[in-house]
């Protein structure tokens, strides 16, 4: 039966998303996708020529959204930036654990460069330019903390009350 109205590029990159987030990056075949879904895998290729194409079409997203709240951060808001910043994760979150999970992912997408330039940047934004290590270990602790919480299993709304309220805590401290 023929697939109409369907978004199909949409239900390629969510099938690789759960694939990759399973298996892995590397021990995922574009074959298994393209059966996961019951095409072809000229199907699939004519929505992502490469897997890498296919791996940049899931991350892409986030990264477009977490390049949005940096550039739309103002500095000396630390707990809104945070909030902002949980809320992405959460957005996100299959997607984010794929990437930390798999660094073989971020090395064939060339992300760890664009990564720690957000780091840095979050460090500005949390704790001013030229921050002390201390201050620099208070916004790692911070910001670590919030994403590993968002990227819990259980009620989000309890959780991202108490996970802004520590993050914010260790800023302080």
């Amino acid at each position: 039966m023929p697939r109409t109205r369907v978004d199909t590029s949409a239900e390629i990159r969510a099938v690789a998303t759960e694939l990759f987030a399973r298996q892995g990056f590397e021990k995922t075949s574009l074959r298994e996708v393209a059966e996961q879904l019951g095409i072809t895998k000229a199907a699939l290729y004519y929505h992502f020529p490469s897997k890498v194409d296919l791996v940049r079409g899931i991350v892409q997203p986030l990264l477009d959204d977490v390049e949005a709240l940096l550039a739309e951060a103002g500095e000396g808001d630390p707990q809104g930036f945070l909030a902002d910043y949980f809320d992405v994760v959460l957005r996100h979150r299959q997607v984010f654990e794929l990437v930390i999970r798999d660094v073989g992912a971020l090395a064939q997408l060339d992300l760890m460069e664009q990564m720690l330039g957000w780091r840095e940047r979050t460090y500005r934004l949390l704790v001013g330019e030229g921050a002390t290590p201390a201050q620099i270990a208070k916004a790692t602790v911070a910001i670590g903390g919030l994403q590993d919480c968002a990227l819990t299993e259980g009620s989000v709304e309890d959780f991202r009350e108490a996970a802004l309220g520590a993050a914010i805590a260790a800023l302080r401290s």
